[in-house]
C-alpha cells in the first residue's frame, strides 16, 4: 500500500502529461500487487500456503523491470 500511496502523491505532484505519469500509465504492476496482497491476508486463515504463494507472486512481478520506466529514463539521459 506505501508504494500505490506514495505513487499516488507524486503523480498529484506532476501534470497528467509529465513524463512519469506518461511512464507509469495505469500502473498494473501495482494494483495487482495490492489485490494480491489484499486477497493473501484472509486467505492465511485458510492456508498459509496460498498467502506464501501470493507474496512469491507479488516478488516475481516485481523482479521484471517495468519497460516503459527504463525507456523514459534512458530517454532523458
Amino acid at each position: 500500500m506505501a508504494y500505490t500511496i506514495s505513487l499516488r502523491c507524486i503523480l498529484a505532484e506532476q501534470r497528467p502529461d509529465s513524463p512519469l505519469a506518461i511512464a507509469v500509465g495505469r500502473d498494473r504492476k501495482g494494483k495487482i500487487s495490492l489485490v494480491l496482497y489484499t486477497a493473501a491476508i484472509p486467505l492465511a486463515f485458510v492456508h498459509q500456503a496460498i498467502a506464501h504463494v501470493l507474496y512469491v507472486t507479488v516478488a516475481f512481478i516485481w523482479l521484471v523491470p517495468d519497460r516503459r520506466i527504463e525507456e523514459k529514463v534512458r530517454s532523458r539521459i
